[in-house]
């Protein structure tokens, strides 16, 4: 029955890509549970230790880290958030900045980068160029009553599970 829902999966998405002409710059990162500048440099310290990351700055007023990517490296979001669990704390917010070189896409537009797949949710179709923000609308990227309602509205199996047979899919909006 498994099997049966993956290939329904893959003979209805429209198209994917093989790869993007794509580039992850930086993440702004929303942490719940901070009360307090201990709390602010034990999430800070955790994060420097991501090989990938460059740069880390914090804003405690909103509870957001804005990371930098190093360049050419491969950016894995899943290590974001469990170090980030790690420290004793979750994401509610993860925003990635890509830097897109004339990609189409639309609605349930998928693409490979670094590894993973990228689902595009409830977008309209454009041509992204340049910097452009991408929200994940992934189970722990996202407030829990988030993820449930919009596991409601879609039919992907691989949004509720996060894969497609053995790859990460990242569900992201703008």
């Amino acid at each position: 029955m498994k099997s049966l829902k993956f290939w329904m999966a893959i003979a209805t998405l429209p198209f994917i890509s093989l790869s993007a002409r794509a580039q992850f710059l930086k993440a702004e990162i929303q942490v719940s549970g901070l009360t307090c500048s201990m709390c602010q440099l034990a999430t800070q310290k955790a994060l420097k230790t991501i090989p990938f990351i460059s740069d880390i700055k914090p804003d405690l007023n909103k509870n957001i880290y804005v990371v930098t990517f190093k360049k050419d490296q491969p950016v894995e979001l899943d290590q974001i958030k469990s170090k980030i669990k790690g420290a004793g704390f979750s994401v509610s917010d993860l925003a990635v900045v890509f830097n897109f070189e004339n990609q189409k896409i639309e609605n349930n537009y998928h693409f490979k980068y670094g590894g993973n797949i990228y689902h595009f949710m409830n977008v309209p179709a454009r041509t992204l160029d340049g910097q452009v923000k991408l929200s994940l609308l992934d189970k722990d990227f996202v407030p829990s009553a988030e993820f449930k309602k919009i596991a409601a509205q879609t039919t992907y199996p691989c949004y509720k599970s996060g894969y497609m047979g053995k790859e990460r899919v990242y569900h992201v909006t703008i």
